[in-house]
């Protein structure tokens, strides 16, 4: 469900009591913990309990487990994630009301009011860049507050709020969030074409990105990775409109070239560039800044080691497009050194499927043994011409060396049984193919 961003953007101690429908999203939940930090009375509900809405409930947030309309009674304001259905009971009873009910983006924009926000966009990397971008300031001095996609592995959470003036935000572009929030900079990792069924054509999801650049405060600066085609354009007609423009690449890491980071890979290299162009801009030390990206343990779900059994390591990533899934497997091509690669890929979304299916099958082919999921629908409905078979019919390797399993509970065992000592296995995805990794490793320990 698509909620309208308000004309006027209220900041935080002016929302009340503020509810979250779906507070343990990683984008929802992040908010409510700013919000807590700030002194802000916070509930919300979810349909599944999660280390995260403990986490919240410590904090003092009243989390409920399932949606009624009781639980906004005493509601001031509603906020609601794009993968809330219009029947919720929550969201009708605050309509009911009359209560103010605001999206993901305007809530973010509440907590960024009166800080100077660096915002993290791009169609990948986003969530990796905020990361290291929150970890090279509070090296080099800062406090920042951060809001981040994922969990960073070094404290557990995904935000938190800094003393600082410095506001840390992954940007998303998905829905159109990344439009309301009147950043200080901006990073720009790459720029190409994703999430169709909100933009409609490729053209329309570029021309938010340049409109999203002309949000940024007139004194501010722009981070473009041009080793991507979309970003190195952008940066191009913002540069020419005369906005400061400052562009890395990873073919040139320059400061990073003897830096061990803590993943292998270009894109990996690219967004710690990304990152320390940033912080150069906002004026702290480099040494600092390097010193940070050095300490940098990951984030969750990006190229996650979960562990290692009878010498197979298992890594997890949220890869889930094409551009991210090649990224991901020529990362695990070299973390894995002799051994091969084997790979549990689910599609994410059926209109992402059905543009990039087999665009997703062809990335796939990097990897030595292949195993392909249903799709995970998320917020969309089931289509049976759009499945995860589209995928796996399309991954250019012998037919023996690829699966498609439909069946969630036969994957851990699929993998199992085509992993062998000194293999990599890695999941991909954005659903619920994270859960696969703790369940390969248990299938290990038992032989």
């Amino acid at each position: 469900m698509k909620v309208p961003v308000p004309e006027e953007l209220l900041p935080v101690d002016r929302l009340g009591h503020v509810h979250f429908v779906g507070i343990g999203g990683a984008g929802l939940s992040g908010i409510a913990r700013i919000m807590l930090a700030r002194g802000a009375a916070v509930s919300g509900s979810d349909g599944n309990d999660s280390p995260t809405l403990q986490a919240l409930r410590d904090l003092g947030a009243t989390v409920h487990l399932g949606h009624a309309a009781e639980q906004v009674r005493d509601v001031d304001t509603l906020v609601v994630s794009t993968a809330v259905r219009e029947d919720n009971p929550e969201y009708l009873e605050a309509v009911r009301q009359g209560l103010r009910i605001l999206p993901r983006s305007a809530a973010l924009a509440a907590v960024m009011a009166d800080r100077r926000v660096i915002a993290v966009a791009g169609t990948h990397g986003k969530t990796t860049t905020t990361s290291l971008l929150t970890v090279a300031l509070q090296a080099a001095g800062a406090d920042p507050t951060y809001a981040i996609g994922g969990d960073l592995a070094a404290t557990g959470v995904n935000a938190a709020a800094g003393a600082g003036e410095l506001f840390v935000a992954e940007a998303d572009e998905s829905d159109g969030a990344f439009l309301h929030y009147s950043p200080y900079a901006a990073i720009v990792t790459n720029v190409e074409a994703d999430h169709l069924d909100n933009w409609g054509t490729e053209a329309a999801y570029v021309a938010a990105f340049d409109e999203f650049a002309d949000t940024l405060d007139p004194d501010g600066f722009l981070v473009c990775v041009v080793d991507d085609p979309g970003a190195a354009a952008l940066a191009e007609r913002h540069r020419a409109a005369g906005r400061r423009v400052v562009t890395v690449s990873a073919r040139e890491p320059g400061a990073l070239a003897d830096v061990e980071l803590w993943s292998p890979g270009e894109h990996y290299l690219a967004d710690a560039l990304a990152a320390l162009a940033a912080g150069r801009e906002l004026g702290f030390a480099e040494d600092d800044l390097v010193r940070g990206l050095v300490s940098y343990t990951g984030t969750k779900r990006r190229m996650e080691r979960k562990g290692e059994v009878g010498g197979v390591r298992v890594y997890d990533s949220y890869a889930h497009h094409p551009t991210e899934i090649a990224g991901d497997l020529a990362a695990a091509r070299v973390v894995a050194g002799e051994g091969r690669v084997v790979v549990a890929f689910q599609p994410h979304l059926v209109s992402r499927t059905r543009i990039f299916g087999e665009a997703m099958g062809v990335a796939l082919g990097a990897a030595d043994e292949v195993v392909v999921l249903d799709v995970y629908l998320a917020r969309e409905d089931a289509d049976p011409e759009v499945t995860g078979a589209l995928v796996a019919a399309s991954v250019p390797l012998p037919a023996e060396r690829v699966a498609f399993v439909p069946e969630f509970d036969d994957v851990a065992a699929e993998l199992v049984s085509r992993a062998r000592p000194g293999d990599l296995v890695l999941t991909l995805g954005a659903g619920t193919v994270t859960e696969i990794a703790p369940r390969v490793l248990e299938l290990l320990r038992h032989g």
